[in-house]
Order: C-alpha cells, then structure tokens, then sequence
C-alpha cells in the first residue's frame, strides 16, 4: 500500500517545501494536498508554481487533493457558506461547482492523480433528489477532471447520503464507472463499523483515511490512539483485489513537535508493512 500523508495535518500553516520535506523524511511516499486557502491557495499562481517546482525535483509524490470544504481563508468561520454539492438551491450547487473546479485546475501544475470529494453536509437527508444532485455534480465534475489525469473519489462521511451502502447506490444509478471510493476509515467506525464498510465498498476503494477515534466523535487521533481494530482493518484492506493507498489525515491540532510527528508518521505506516 502506497503510503501517503494528508496535510491536513498542517491545516493550520501555509503549505511550503519545509512541510513536504517533512513528510518525505518521515517515509511518507505520496502526499493528499488538503485544498484549504488558508493552506494552500489554489487560486494562486505563485503558490501552485513553488509546489509545482519543489514536486518536480523531489521523490514525493502529489498523489491526491482534498476538495475544498469552504471558498474562503476561515473554513466557514466568518459566515461563508460550505461547498455543498448537494445543496437544495441551485445556485448554491453551481457555486459548490466552480470551487472544486477552481481547486482541480491545480493539477495543469501539480500532476496529482485523485480528488477527494465530499457529496453534502453533516445533516443532509437521502432521497431520490439527493441521487439526481450527486450524481449531476459527479458527471459534471468528472468531464472537467478527466483531461487534467485526475479520478474523482467520494468518500464516507457521517451523513445520509455518504453512507457506503448509499455511496454504492449513487456510482450504480449514474453508471459512474470511473468514479472511485475514498475509504475514510474514521468515519466508518462512527457509523456503520469498519468491517461492513470495506465489505461494501471493496473493488471501489482507491484510498484510505486513516485515522482513529473512540467511535464518539471524529477525533483524527494517530492510530492505536482509539478504539479501531486496526489489525482487522489492514488485513481486510489487504486482502482487497487492489491495494489502496493508506493515506494518514491527522488532526492539525494534536501537540506533537516534528521531531515527534516523523516517529509518529513511522510507527503508522509501519501497521501496512
């Protein structure tokens, strides 16, 4: 399993070369770029161009990119509305829309290969409606990131709609074959449990957020500091007919210095060997 660090976990920092060296030094292969503009603004040339750069002389790889959650500098804490792909008016869903596709234009300067997409909010309900919009956006989506090299992948969350079961429902009825299943492996232990999630989603899933929680809250704690089974759940991942990359997405606001973080992100991807 290609082993991949989000920078979720410097969410609160501008993301530069320093963090990437980091990660690299640390045994991560592949980095999933978090597309927060507070983070990394997408919209900016000049940040898209000293990535870009640093990418093209170094190993890392630029596996995948978060899709934004919000348009603005403060993830929503000021009053802007979220990127909601299923949202219930119109124009709220066409400008959900543009800001993922403003964040995919990254990729005419980082080649990464995968977008994470959430479908909707915490609260939104399931319905044939919430089908039509997911599946709308997914198509609509995938034709503009279809000739940059990039695969859509949906992820679980803890709503209706993102259900694995729903997930799958949603792939089927739009016939979107080429759309892919990010696993978030937190997420399942809130909801539906990690075990019926890999078994449902199986052959879909292209990656993994891994992570862990006390099937409370979403935490984002290092594995091993919750309550997931993680010797079942690599073994189930592994066992998949094709090995997903295990993508780390630790919360930004845990203590650790990096002399810390690289022991931590070693003891992590050391449970895929």
């Amino acid at each position: 399993m290609l082993r991949v660090l989000s920078t979720h976990l410097f969410l609160n920092q501008r993301l530069h070369p320093g963090l990437l060296e980091l990660a690299a030094r640390s045994g991560a292969e592949g980095v999933e770029i978090f597309a927060a503009r507070q983070h990394f603004d997408y919209t900016s040339r000049e940040h898209r161009t000293e990535l870009a750069n640093w990418f093209r002389s170094n190993p890392l790889q630029p596996f995948s990119m978060h899709a934004p959650l919000f348009p603005d500098r403060e993830m929503g804490r000021a009053g802007a509305p979220a990127v909601n792909l299923l949202h219930p008016e119109k124009a709220r869903r066409i400008d959900a829309m543009d800001e993922v596709k403003r964040a995919l234009e990254s990729a005419e300067q980082i080649q990464f290969r995968n977008l994470i997409l959430h479908l909707g909010e915490r609260d939104d309900g399931w319905s044939l409606r919430t089908i039509e919009y997911a599946i709308a956006a997914l198509e609509h989506l995938g034709a503009f990131a279809h000739p940059l090299g990039v695969r859509l992948l949906v992820e679980n969350l803890t709503s209706e709609p993102t259900t694995p079961s729903h997930l799958i429902t949603i792939l089927e009825m739009g016939h979107l074959n080429q759309v892919g299943v990010c696993l978030d492996l937190g997420h399942a232990h809130l909801t539906v449990g990690v075990a019926e999630a890999i078994a449902t989603l199986g052959p879909h899933i292209a990656s993994v957020h891994v992570h862990d929680n006390h099937a409370i809250k979403d935490e984002h704690l290092w594995p091993g500091e919750g309550s997931i089974d993680w010797r079942f759940a690599v073994e189930a991942l592994k066992a998949l007919p094709s090995a997903p990359a295990a993508v780390l997405e630790i919360a930004q606001d845990l203590p650790e210095t990096p002399t810390q973080i690289t022991a931590r992100m070693g003891e992590a991807f050391s449970l895929f060997d």
